[in-house]
This record gives C-alpha cells, sequence and structure tokens, in this order.
C-alpha cells in the first residue's frame, strides 16, 4: 500500500461518552487502515480522560482481530468533566505532544465533538466520527449503533406484543432518547405502535389515555405505547395517571434501558462503522482534518465540525407524520 501523508506518521483513536455497538468495527478499521498507509495507532483508553492521564496503548493490526461482532468498546468510554476545565485541556494537549501525535480521530456523540473541538481549537488535526444510538448529530443520515439499537428495540416489543395481547393490556416501551425521540418514532413505525411519545411533539397524558380507549372500545386485545425517555410525564407516572382513568385495559411500564446499548453489532452498523474508519484515515491523510465523517445518501463526505456543533438535527415531520396515520 502507499505511503501515507508525511505529515502522519503516528495517530491516537478513541472512544468517548455513550458506547454504540459498532464502535469496535470502527477501531479495528482504523487501526488497519493506518497500518495500510504506514501510520502508527495509539488508542486511547477510557475517552477524554484517558487522554488527560495518558492512559495509551500501541495497537496493531493483531491487536484488533475478532472484535468485528463484539458490542461496546475494547478501547472503553468515559464521560470527563476533567477535560471541560482549561487545565484538563492543556494537560491533554501535553499528553498528545509526548505522545508523538501527529491527529486524534475520536468516535462519539454530541458532547465528544464538542470535546473534539475543544482539541482543534488548540491545534490538534482531529476527525471526528458520529456515534450516538439516538442518531441526533448534525451532519449525517445516520450514527454507528442506530441500527443495533433499534433492532434491539424491535425485538422487545415483538415479544412484549405476545403477552400484552394475551392479558388485555396496555404495555408502555420506554426507549433511550432524553432529548430526541428518533428510536422511539422509528420504533414505533416499525412495529406498528398504537401511539408513540417523543419529547419534540408535546402529547397531554389525557390525550394517551383517550388513544389507548379507543383502541379498547375498538376491540384491540392489547395497545403498544412507545415512550421516548425524554418524555413528560416521566413513563412511570404517565402510567399511574392513566390507569387512575379507569380506560379499559390497565398498564404496564417496561424501561428498555441500557440493552439498547449492548449486543452484537448489525450488518449495518459494522459496515458503516468500518466506512467511518477508512474515511477517517483517508481524510487526515487528504489533509482533511477538523471534520466530522458524514454519511450523507451513500457518500461519506467530511463535514466541518463546527458545523456540526452548531445545529441540531430534528426528527423529520414526515416521520411523526407516518406514526400517527399508521397507528390506528
Amino acid at each position: 500500500m502507499q505511503e501515507g501523508n508525511q505529515k502522519i506518521k503516528k495517530i491516537g483513536v478513541m472512544t468517548s461518552g455513550g458506547d454504540s455497538p459498532g464502535m469496535n468495527p470502527f477501531i479495528r478499521a482504523v487501526v488497519r487502515a493506518s497500518a495500510a498507509y504506514g501510520i502508527k495507532v495509539l488508542g486511547v483508553e477510557g475517552g477524554f480522560e484517558g487522554l488527560i492521564h495518558g492512559k495509551f496503548r500501541e495497537m496493531g493490526v493483531r491487536d484488533v482481530g475478532g472484535i468485528l461482532q463484539r458490542g461496546g468498546t475494547i478501547l472503553q468510554t468515559a464521560r470527563s468533566l476533567e477535560f471541560r476545565e482549561p487545565s484538563g485541556q492543556r494537560e491533554a494537549i501535553r499528553q498528545i505532544n509526548n505522545a508523538g501525535m501527529d491527529a486524534i480521530i475520536v468516535a462519539g456523540g454530541d458532547g465528544s465533538l464538542h470535546g473534539a473541538q475543544k482539541l482543534v481549537q488548540k491545534g490538534i488535526p482531529v476527525v471526528g466520527v458520529p456515534a450516538s444510538i439516538d442518531n441526533d448529530i448534525y451532519g449525517t443520515d445516520m450514527c454507528i449503533g442506530v441500527d443495533t439499537a433499534l433492532n434491539t428495540i424491535v425485538d422487545a416489543i415483538d415479544k412484549i406484543r405476545d403477552t400484552a395481547s394475551s392479558h388485555n393490556r396496555a404495555f408502555l416501551v420506554e426507549t433511550m432518547g432524553r432529548e430526541s425521540g428518533y428510536l422511539a418514532v422509528q420504533a414505533g413505525i416499525i412495529t406498528g405502535a398504537e401511539l408513540v411519545l417523543i419529547p419534540e411533539n408535546k402529547t397531554p397524558p389525557q390525550q394517551v389515555a383517550a388513544a389507548i380507549e379507543e383502541a379498547y372500545r375498538r376491540g384491540k386485545t392489547h395497545a403498544i405505547i412507545v415512550v421516548a425517555e425524554g418524555y413528560e410525564p416521566h413513563t412511570l407516572e404517565l402510567g399511574a395517571m392513566i390507569d387512575a382513568m379507569d380506560i379499559g385495559f390497565t398498564t404496564r411500564v417496561t424501561i428498555l434501558g441500557h440493552i439498547q446499548r449492548g449486543g452484537k453489532p448489525t450488518a449495518f452498523d459494522r459496515m458503516l462503522a468500518t466506512r467511518f474508519g477508512v474515511k477517517a484515515v483517508e481524510f487526515l491523510l487528504a489533509g482533511q482534518t477538523n471534520v466530522m465523517t458524514g454519511l450523507n445518501g451513500r457518500e461519506i463526505l467530511p463535514i466541518p465540525i463546527d458545523e456540526v456543533i452548531s445545529n441540531v438535527k430534528t426528527i423529520s415531520a414526515d416521520y411523526i407524520q407516518m406514526a400517527q396515520i399508521l397507528a390506528r
């Protein structure tokens, strides 16, 4: 394989924030693509916290064997309060320079990309990679981990529907999504939920109860309501309120929680993470730094990090309307 940009001889790779299925395929792609171009790789353990404390280890092609199918991240990840302070950022820069890193590739969500921008402001070449199961990162159609998390949710709801119809119950199924209802909307559509509740679209509890009662009157044997965790009132409180209204169905609440982050990455996530990892290395070699890998249709484009963190990605109104139309 050809030699890479001579200015890039050693890079750091890290995963940050909440873990996403597909982070390991991303790490593998970065390490092996770098090796093909003659670039050394240091794995940063524990995200920005590891960057501050110099927790680095050399990674070669054999170090990333057998990790494609593994969930989580072999480099581990964390959220760092220390890095938010100027003193923590200075220490991270010192560790980067001491280790001889010429650039950093970091995979994570919104907070991680804000952290990446801090490195950019200190003169460190960076390429960001979007990894967030909420799919809430501006500049990319999909993030690493979304497809796997969605498949986990769908599998759970399909199982819940079996027991819900056996007992004439309404199940409130809570998905992750404190600020984004993407997972809830997508899951609601493809599992045939009677209602989807998200923080972006305020639906009063009385309206929720009315929809469930209408389903009962039409002779349905159950009702599935998918609730993003950022919806208010909280799912448990909502269930208690609905039960107090005596609408026919009794309710049960299932909070899926961190099960959505785990499991083997799907074929889609493995391929997306691999493409992102290879492209991140290629962007560095081409001198395209301070950017994020963004999936745009079938292409992966370099999106300026400052553009990414300056904008908010919203759920398509078409999906919200589709969920409402089909929930009958």
